[in-house]
């Protein structure tokens, strides 16, 4: 059947591939290849749709395989035009709703692919004046999906999403980062208690607790902007396999210097087809950062829940604002809700990574699968971590404040600052007053002084806290 609007009825039209007919909905710009995948997967609930950077990526590599065959004469004029106005349209925003194959799917990401090909087509065939579905003027396969293979445009447009995605999280990770930065400098005067294994260890600043977090933060900005550099070794142009097949000898090249215009990425041509279509190597690497980060984000949660517990029976150092009540039973209860929201997040983004691990571990010889899943899953990660430092900078963190007189008297009553006596009276004699403070409940300063260990004014200039936040021998 060539015209497939001639045989619209019902609201349908109908149309063929490999396997037989089937019915579309007359308004759908996909086609009968990506109505078989919704069919076939229900897997997620989620349709690729729900990550416009993998949209736009698609549209970006279909763009570039478009003007790269024009160049080489494998495209006319006017299909070539039509193509090109379709790409650009779907990347402007438009049509992203017709991507509605589920993220997760069979056939090593070929669904997308066709869903793709087939809402360019379509919507080129409008521009050209013809109905949907009259593909013996621009086809899906012969002329949007010309030069290309799912095993090569599909994971090059995961690897560009991902790339297109990082610069937002990172803008957000910098966010967050300025906001523990601001608390340091508003905390650097408030004195309290460092703690290890959750027991008393020495003095410190609440400013120093702080800026810990803000530097931690920082580090996973700068890695991650590293890792996703190496996202952008591609294998566009090797087709099936990465030999290349059905490809001008210069296609791979001039399509990829095309794909660098197009998206304003760096992305370029991997020196081994072969290898780079089965290799998950960079997407390893780039989902375990993403689960370093969210390790690193629920440790930070963990230590602000603790040091806001109580407020009267627990750590109450800082206090983190209020969101909603807390119990249903409990008058007056507030709970650590953003923190505890974090932290679920953190466990979701270290699972995806632990699926990630094991789809890119079940490639076959020369292709991998699970691809679907692996980017999938990254492209989530990247979504709910950009989502949650937002929610944490905006509705936690930005209005914590500080309990100054919780903290100080931390330090009155710790036994933690004998520490600072080693260099001068020596380790056995300061174990031996942290023992009597604790059995006899009494201060450091008065057993040292009662046992003549030091004078007075020397031990106080010694135990002054603020000479014991940096070194000071």
């Amino acid at each position: 059947m060539n015209n497939a609007a001639q045989n619209a009825t019902g609201g349908f039209r109908t149309e063929h591939d490999l396997l037989g007919e089937a019915k579309v909905p007359v308004s759908a710009y996909y086609g009968i290849q990506t109505q078989r995948a919704k069919d076939n997967f229900d897997i997620a609930g989620v349709p690729i749709s729900h990550y416009p950077e993998l949209i736009n990526a698609l549209a970006m590599v279909k763009l570039a395989a478009a003007r790269a065959n024009h160049q080489l004469g494998l495209l006319e004029d006017r299909v070539a035009g039509a193509i090109d106005s379709s790409c650009a349209d779907i990347m402007e925003g438009q049509l992203h709703d017709q991507f509605v194959v589920d993220i997760i799917q069979g056939g090593a990401g070929t669904s997308t692919n066709m869903n793709a090909n087939e809402v360019i087509a379509n919507l080129a065939l409008e521009k050209l004046g013809h109905a949907k579905g009259e593909y013996q003027y621009l086809h899906p396969n012969n002329h949007v999906n010309l030069s290309q293979s799912t095993n090569d445009a599909y994971p090059t447009a995961l690897r560009l999403a991902i790339i297109l995605a990082t610069m937002p999280l990172q803008q957000t990770i910098a966010k967050l980062q300025e906001s523990f930065d601001q608390k340091a400098q508003d905390f650097s005067g408030i004195l309290k208690m460092g703690r290890t294994q959750l027991q008393d260890a020495v003095p410190m600043s609440l400013g120093q607790e702080f800026r810990a977090y803000s530097v931690t933060l920082t580090e996973d900005h700068d890695r991650i902007g590293e890792l996703a550099g190496l996202l952008a070794e591609v294998n566009l142009g090797g087709t099936a396999i990465g030999t290349g097949l059905n490809t001008h000898p210069d296609y791979a090249r001039i399509a990829v210097e095309h794909l660098n215009a197009i998206s304003g990425q760096p992305m370029k041509l991997a020196g081994c087809l072969v290898e780079a279509t089965s290799d998950m190597g960079a997407f390893v690497l780039f989902s375990s950062m993403l689960k370093r980060l969210a390790v690193k984000l629920s440790k930070i949660c963990n230590d602000l829940r603790l040091l806001s517990s109580g407020p009267r029976a627990g750590l109450n150092e800082i206090n983190l604002p209020p969101m909603q009540p807390g119990s249903s039973i409990m008058p007056g209860k507030v709970n650590p809700v953003i923190p505890e929201a974090v932290n679920q997040m953190a466990f979701e983004v270290i699972g995806n990574d632990v699926a990630v691990t094991l789809a890119a571990e079940a490639g076959q010889l020369q292709l991998n699968a699970m691809e679907p899943l692996i980017g999938g899953n990254i492209l989530q990660s990247m979504k709910m971590l950009q989502r949650a430092m937002v929610m944490l900078t905006e509705r936690c963190v930005d209005g914590i404040t500080a309990n100054p007189s919780i903290c100080q008297g931390y330090i009155n009553n710790s036994i933690g600052v004998v520490a600072a006596l080693n260099p001068v009276i020596g380790y056995e004699h300061a174990s031996r007053i942290a023992k009597r403070a604790l059995a006899e409940d009494r201060g450091i300063i008065e057993l040292v002084l009662e046992e003549r260990l030091m004078d007075e004014k020397h031990l106080n200039s010694i135990l002054k806290p603020e000479n014991m936040l940096a070194p000071s021998l």
